[in-house]
């Protein structure tokens, strides 16, 4: 009976093993997953691009990209992207109010870690008035 057992973690464990090598889920691999655009002129919005790369076996799909505020517009890769393929996901920041800022994008797919969270930060600087004449 002890035979039998032994017999049965030994093979349990390897098909363990082997799931565990074959993980063919997709996973981002991102430039950066912080931006800082440093100082800003008030009412002028700035743009960055967040590329990433799936380095998975199986192709990536973005289901959702969604900024925590309305201040920021977010357009991503909207086709599936494959091992080795590169997408980007583009962020605009409204820079409405001068003041520091700290932005999170929630991003979510189906890979491995099907939720990443981006950041944007930076200052925005108040528009100097115009010297009268």
């Amino acid at each position: 009976m002890k035979k039998i057992l032994l017999i049965c973690a030994v093979v349990l464990g390897f098909a363990y093993n082997a799931s565990a090598q074959t993980d063919t889920k997709p996973e981002f691999k991102f430039n950066e997953e912080k931006h800082d655009f440093g100082k800003i002129p008030q009412g002028t919005p700035v743009t960055t691009v967040f590329e990433f790369t799936n380095v998975g076996v199986e192709p990536l799909i973005l289901t959702e990209v969604k900024p925590t505020c309305g201040c920021t517009i977010a357009d991503y890769t909207k086709t599936p992207v494959l091992k080795g393929a590169k997408g980007n996901i583009k962020i605009t920041y409204n820079a409405a109010a001068a003041q520091p800022f700290n932005k999170t994008i929630v991003v979510t797919s189906n890979a491995k870690t099907p939720t990443k969270y981006l950041n944007i930060v930076g200052e925005v600087i108040a528009k100097t008035p115009a010297a009268s004449k």
